[in-house]
């Protein structure tokens, strides 16, 4: 996740530095996002009992085309999408093909366990504006898995010391996810909502894991 996490920030990054060269040049068509929300799981998930906050984030730049001769916009781009489910369970044995979850026994002592994953998305929005810098956003986002991990710290025996253990790239999640988008703001800042219509694991392969992200988004411009 480390490597993945560093490629994120790069192609952030990369993605940031673009978008402000054009922006010089086009400075209404292009606009940059900065997702920030918690993760609700929408339907059980079989060993997993998310925790009530589990926080993540997003990054896109997209371009922007005008719809007529209206105020209204319709959007193309890509970003960064991540999900980090903190949880109760530990992963039972992950060379299987089906990945199972069980509960941690309640005589270990832990710090951390959870389910994170990384997407490349695709998002495309209509932008409805309105009277006084108010906007609504509707649209629906593809992402591309590109990397996955389980991570646990704690005990793995009653009395035991702590352990650190992290298996990555799981081989039982779906490649490609999507869902629908909401915002509704002010000016830069908007509520968010993201719905992932999608299951991340493949079908009898692993938990239903539907994460409902409601956060806030900045677009700065």
């Amino acid at each position: 996740m480390k490597k993945a996490s560093l490629v994120a920030a790069l192609l952030a990054l990369m993605l940031s530095v673009q978008a402000q060269l054009i922006t010089t040049k086009t400075s209404k068509n292009v606009s940059v996002a900065f997702d920030v929300y918690t993760d609700i799981l929408t339907k059980p998930a079989a060993g997993i009992e998310a925790r009530a906050i589990n926080q993540g984030f997003s990054f896109s730049t997209s371009y922007n085309f005008k719809v007529g001769e209206s105020k209204h916009i319709f959007s193309l781009g890509a970003g960064i999408r991540t999900h980090n489910i903190y949880h109760g369970s530990r992963l039972v044995d992950a060379r299987t093909d089906t990945l199972i979850f069980a509960p941690i026994d309640d005589k270990l002592n832990y710090k951390k366990s959870k389910l994170g994953l990384v997407y490349v998305d695709f998002p495309a929005e209509f932008k409805l504006k309105f009277k006084d810098d108010w906007k609504l956003g509707l649209g629906f986002k593809v992402g591309v898995l590109l990397d996955s991990k389980v991570k646990y710290s704690g005990q793995t025996a009653e009395g035991g010391p702590y352990r650190l253990i992290q298996e990555k790239r799981l081989n039982s999640l779906e490649k490609y996810t999507f869902g629908p988008t909401l915002r509704f703001g002010y000016k830069w800042i908007n509520v968010y909502g993201f719905y992932q219509i999608s299951n991340a694991f493949k079908r009898g392969l692993g938990p239903d894991v539907y994460p409902l992200s409601l956060g806030l988004t900045i677009t700065p411009y």
